[in-house]
């Protein structure tokens, strides 16, 4: 491979050609807001430098409370939620609540600036309400499949009926009403074909590649291995399907069992089940090799990839998470960092040869496997190696761009 230059990853600001040039795009996206939301801040930023005017509609959030502002020629407009959704009624209120501010928003923006697209990102598989009005202003619906909502029903709650039906129809009601499916990779388009019903050729794989001009290394910050030998890095959301609390008991395991007291692992990011994995670690008396950072801005978040030794992804082996592609596997390959992760599909399909795969839902063999890759640099080295020239080569966003451009032509029947 070629030596890298700051050139070679530089993010597209003006696409040769202008291809939606003259073209008013309307992204709506409810889960997180704007620029926080990397995948969703990546593709609006590459559709205004191909020439579009890019609305997008989210949620406010810490850090992002402002109801408008324009960033880098984006207009974000953001609307409050009453709460994070928690059981069947948090959800009923969530959803309808995100519902009447993004319709009120959509017009506003329709009548503003105009709307020829409008791009969807679930969850939830509802985004599609807020379009159908303005299909019938001649409006394209494009759908942004983030989540596979049933599966991620199923994964949280651990049983389907009445609203795992529900999820499963909002999911065929929204790819009957999208003229293009957005898929993040391979598992996903199958399921917008053959649960969707969509035309093959309608279905646009654009992955979550990480932005190399902003993911890069810093200065590692050995404060963060509190002393220890080694550090293990974590960096995604702390929900109950992904998998901490399997990671504890893999620290359980290597603290109590295999005598391993030379490794520290740090955890970033927020989410529901926060306070109560800090419990669990707590009771274990695991404080001494746990640290739980919270939601990092970027620079603590590059300080603790470019420090750990390894990175981890313990995401249950389940339907939702066998088919999805995690964000944080990215990371981990574009700072040159092996993982050990359980085994599942897009997983394996994304890291390869930079991942050691322990046995589905085994905290004992994850731990051991954590333990012999620190105990190997050799291999840890020729791992980071691999998957740092992957993300390069094949999955960075700058390889996103052409396929995204893609479906927007598709729509628009360019």
């Amino acid at each position: 491979m070629t030596p890298e230059t700051a050139e070679d990853f530089a993010f597209p600001t003006d696409i040769e050609g202008q291809p939606l040039a003259g073209k008013s795009i309307l992204i709506v996206v409810e889960n997180l807001p704007l620029p926080f939301d990397r995948r969703v801040w990546q593709e609006a930023r590459t559709l205004k430098a191909a020439g579009a005017t890019v609305s997008v509609i989210c949620p406010t959030g810490k850090g992002y409370e402002k109801r408008y502002e324009e960033i880098e020629g984006v207009h974000i407009h953001r609307h409050p939620l009453p709460l994070e959704a928690d059981g069947a009624l948090g959800f009923l209120l969530e959803y309808g609540a995100a519902l009447f501010w993004e319709t009120v928003l959509a017009w506003r923006i329709y009548f503003k600036r105009g709307i020829d697209v409008i791009q969807g990102c679930n969850p939830p598989d509802l985004i599609f309400l807020v379009a159908l009005p303005f299909r019938l202003l001649g409006v394209k619906y494009i759908f942004d499949h983030h989540d596979i909502n049933p599966e991620l029903y199923e994964a949280k709650f651990n049983k389907r009926g009445f609203f795992w039906k529900l999820m499963v129809l909002f999911e065929k009601l929204t790819f009957k009403a999208a003229h293009v499916s957005i898929a993040t990779n391979e598992s996903y388009k199958i399921i917008a074909v053959e649960r969707g019903g969509m035309d093959p050729d309608k279905v646009f794989i654009v992955r979550s590649g990480p932005d190399l001009s902003k993911l890069k290394s810093v200065e590692p910050n050995a404060a963060l291995k509190d002393g220890k030998q080694f550090m293990v890095g974590y960096v995604g959301v702390m929900g109950e399907q992904e998998g901490i609390d399997l990671l504890i008991d893999a620290v359980d395991h290597l603290v109590n069992r295999m005598g391993r007291r030379d490794i520290r692992f740090v955890l970033v990011g927020g989410g529901p089940a926060l306070e109560g994995l800090k419990a669990m670690a707590s009771e274990r008396s695991l404080g001494e090799w746990i640290h739980f950072t919270g939601r990092a801005p970027d620079q603590e978040l590059f300080e603790v990839l470019s420090t750990m030794d390894i990175g981890v992804n313990p995401d249950r082996v389940n339907a939702m998470n066998d088919k999805s592609t995690m964000n944080k596997i990215m990371e981990y390959m574009s700072l040159g960092k092996a993982m050990v992760q359980f085994d599942v599909t897009e997983g394996r399909f994304s890291a390869q040869e930079a991942s050691l795969y322990a046995a589905a839902n085994d905290p004992a063999d994850m731990a051991e496997k954590i333990a012999a890759l620190l105990d190997n640099p050799g291999q840890r080295a020729m791992m980071g190696e691999f998957g740092r020239k992957r993300v390069v080569q094949e999955l960075n966003w700058n390889k996103q761009v052409e396929p995204l451009l893609a479906a927007y032509r598709s729509a628009l029947g360019n």
